[in-house]
């Protein structure tokens, strides 16, 4: 009992580290340049402008290719190694004012999140060492390859499922503002808490639905054997626009996403670190 409890208060007083709140706070800039830049690649597939894949990956390999980007890259990264480990350490002591099942879906976020910030951590210091392939590419062969094994389309099926899901959870805790218990809101002046709010509702609706779009693109690949479909956020996107009106709710989508972007600038402010 005593080294559990010693355990945990060194794993409290490592969440405490003002570096690693420092490393956080400019994770959130980082993360919402990354935002930023996908939503810039959003629009341009709107309107058939952009031969880069529409995601994350994109994003990040179109900042590299900028003047001092690769310096910016590895500047993102860091920040998002130290997200990472400060989501951790959410996942496994944090939350500890919430209770039931609220807490529990926050921790289980928060292990989510870890992944979500490793891989774009990774994924930004492949592209500073010329080494990141199409990340939309390598789904489509992975779920090629999946699907041509024992059972492998039902797991894809599963996996776009799970996504989906996600994808409207991310939604839903947009719309009902559920974000917010986060930040530090009575430190925001009125106004700076009015968009705040505004920001995160268009950004977590706008992120959801591509994520639920993509999941549901991943089912009906599996479902009609059509890896092509299986590309992730680059085929959402891409579908979208295909459709009637789908240039304009892409650049809605787009929009969206940018306001994502810049509610990761006030997170990096007004975050519970």
């Amino acid at each position: 009992m005593s080294l559990t409890r010693n355990a945990g208060a060194t794993a409290a007083q490592a969440a405490n580290s003002r570096w690693l709140e420092l490393l956080t706070r400019a994770g959130f800039i980082g993360y919402g340049i990354v935002h930023l830049l996908f939503a810039w690649l959003a629009l341009q597939i709107a309107f058939g402008k952009s031969g880069e894949e529409g995601n994350q990956n994109g994003a990040l390999r179109t900042l590299g290719a900028q003047p001092m980007g690769k310096f910016l890259l590895v500047a993102i990264a860091v920040g998002l190694f130290a997200m990472a480990i400060w989501q951790a350490f959410e996942a496994v002591i944090g939350h500890r004012y919430l209770r039931g099942k609220e807490k529990l879906f926050e921790r289980i976020a928060s292990v989510v999140r870890v992944i979500v910030f490793v891989w774009l951590g990774w994924t930004a210091i492949k592209v500073v060492q010329d080494a990141s392939a199409n990340a939309a590419n390598q789904q489509q062969q992975f779920s090629e390859k999946l699907m041509a094994s024992d059972g492998g389309r039902w797991l894809v099926g599963l996996a776009g499922l799970v996504l989906a899901a996600v994808g409207i959870g991310m939604v839903i805790y947009g719309l009902k503002k559920k974000f917010e218990r986060n930040l530090k809101t009575g430190e925001m002046s009125p106004k700076t808490h009015t968009l705040t709010r505004r920001l995160g509702m268009a950004g977590y609706a706008a992120r959801g639905a591509v994520f639920a779009l993509a999941g549901l693109l991943i089912v009906v690949a599996a479902v009609k054997y059509d890896p092509e479909k299986a590309r992730g956020l680059d085929a959402a996107l891409r579908t979208l626009r295909d459709q009637s009106y789908g240039p304009i709710l892409l650049a809605l989508m787009a929009l969206g996403i940018a306001a994502f972007g810049v509610y990761c600038f006030l997170q990096s402010r007004y975050r519970r670190v």
